[in-house]
């Protein structure tokens, strides 16, 4: 596997560099709220490192970024076993030796540090299992669901804590606007799975292979945590009339 460098997308392999995103349209005035899809998963460092590079290019577009940000699932370990498994096992397996985890571990904490985000590889113990995580950000809406998902990726990249487990979960809820209470009772019933479930079938079936990958008019804008300057750039394109889309997570 290639080092991580700029832009890296994450797929089940691992993180690669991720292509240039493609020309779209011409600029035009901001028009409608535009949709945004974010798909990712919550143990991706790059989706993390990517919202924060979105959040720079919005603030950069100011009055132009009349956007509303919708979070999608994507799962990086589809067959991980619900309780998760012992992070140094896990990454032995998949990268070959600790050393190399430790390595890849130090490349991306460099590029979080850059967008002002700790990230602590030490603390973390268990990679876990992310379907209970997906629901929860499922539940949440509006701005709310964006700062779930930054509580979320905050407590397992800079705390190290186990977002498999119902309990921590359940105690981030309230930054979704969620009672703790509504997030265990929620969370230990089957709300919510077939949606996630339908999510992550369209994201498999649109060729979806790593994120974090932004969707919008049914169209991958892009993918990888690209620059702020190149997502302020396609976001500013895509203002514009699309053409047809070519998948949507809302069917009609």
């Amino acid at each position: 596997m290639a080092d991580i460098v700029e832009g890296a997308v994450c797929g089940v392999d691992g993180c690669t560099d991720a292509p240039a995103p493609a020309a779209i349209a011409k600029e035009s005035p901001a028009g409608p709220v535009l949709e945004l899809s974010i798909v990712s998963d919550a143990i991706c460092p790059w989706c993390y490192i990517g919202k924060r590079r979105l959040e720079t290019a919005l603030h950069a577009l100011g009055n132009l970024a009349n956007v509303r940000i919708v979070w999608r699932p994507f799962e990086l370990n589809p067959d991980m076993p619900k309780e998760g498994i012992e992070r140094s096992l896990y990454r032995m397996r998949k990268f070959g030796s600790l050393e190399r985890s430790k390595q890849l571990d130090a490349q991306v904490s460099e590029a979080a540090a850059g967008e002002g985000l700790n990230f602590r590889y030490d603390l973390i113990a268990r990679t876990p299992n992310t379907f209970a995580a997906h629901r929860l950000i499922w539940l949440a809406t509006g701005p709310r669901q964006d700062a779930l998902m930054d509580a979320i990726f905050s407590a397992y990249f800079c705390e190290g804590r186990d977002i498999g487990d119902r309990a921590v979960l359940a105690g981030l809820a309230p930054a979704g606007g969620i009672e703790s209470a509504r997030a265990r009772a929620f969370l230990d019933g089957d709300e919510g799975k077939p949606e996630v479930g339908r999510d992550l079938m369209i994201a498999k079936r649109a060729g979806l292979s790593g994120v974090p990958a932004f969707v919008a008019q049914g169209r991958l804008l892009f993918s990888g945590a690209q620059s702020p300057e190149v997502m302020a750039s396609v976001l500013r394109q895509i203002m514009s009339p699309a053409a047809a889309p070519a998948f949507a997570f809302d069917p009609g």
